[in-house]
């Protein structure tokens, strides 16, 4: 098993499948000008047009932005209104913009805690590009890690309770098959802008085997150049997944010798 995880992710080294990003420093960024933490926030949603138009572009499978996370309610008042006013808006003005270029959108987190109409835009929105296929940009909102563990335990107990599982069959791959992001690749790379070095109980079980880079860039500044560092940085990385360099080497001839064949 542990080989032919291997033999997948060394064919997609130079690019990653998956990128996953904590959008970090939009209220830093507004500041330095003088403005509200808002205006960052503002500022922020062009950064977002940008990753997703390079991630197609560069045929990048899967985009995660953490967008709101379940702590992030805790907030000035103020700032999360204009955060939930500002989400409503990008759905309902983006949408149409990404169907048209075939991105599959994907909201990810606890949703029962937003309005009734963000939730209907929300499904609107799923629907309308469901079919699409040239990326798949999943928007990680009310989102946090130890919530997706938590509902993944919650659906594997209540299998237990019914019994159609037996607590001791319960494998981590059950477990993976009930988390957020279950149908899409682990990330291969984490990007986090604003130079702070954490992941911020972000996807902490699809993280396990990922690359970390930290951008010092401010999210409202992070562009394609930005973007590009941060992939040629993984592709000079020698992703292991727990094995040594040697064997690492002896399964990439493996597979060229089998594709030879």
């Amino acid at each position: 098993m542990a080989q032919k995880m291997n033999t997948v992710d060394v064919d997609q080294i130079r690019m990653p499948r998956h990128v996953a990003i904590i959008m970090d420093g939009n209220g830093r960024w507004a500041k330095l000008r003088g403005q509200h933490r808002t205006f960052g926030h503002k500022a922020g949603a062009e950064a977002v047009r940008r990753v997703v138009a390079f991630a197609r572009k560069k045929g990048i499978e899967s985009l995660t932005l953490f967008a709101f996370s379940s702590e992030n309610w805790n907030r000035p008042e103020q700032e999360v209104s204009v955060l939930m006013s500002l989400f409503f808006t990008v759905l309902k003005r983006e949408v149409k913009k990404i169907h048209k270029h075939n991105v599959k959108l994907n909201i990810i987190g606890d949703l029962s805690a937003f309005s009734p109409r963000i939730q209907q835009r929300i499904a609107e929105a799923e629907a309308l590009t469901a079919g699409n296929t040239a990326l798949q940009l999943n928007i990680a909102a009310n989102y946090g890690g130890r919530w997706d563990i938590t509902q993944a335990a919650r659906a594997l107990a209540a299998q237990a309770v019914q019994g159609s599982i037996a607590v001791n069959e319960i494998t981590p791959a059950h477990i993976a098959n009930q988390l957020q992001l279950a149908d899409q690749p682990e990330p291969d790379l984490l990007i986090r802008t604003g130079g702070e070095h954490r992941i911020s109980n972000f996807l902490l079980w699809q993280l396990a085997y990922a690359e970390l880079y930290f951008s010092k860039v401010l999210w409202p500044d992070f562009d394609d150049n930005e973007f590009a560092a941060a992939i040629a940085d993984f592709s000079c990385r020698e992703r292991r997944f727990g094995l040594t360099s040697e064997q690492l080497q002896r399964a990439i001839l493996d597979t060229d010798v089998t594709v030879g064949e």
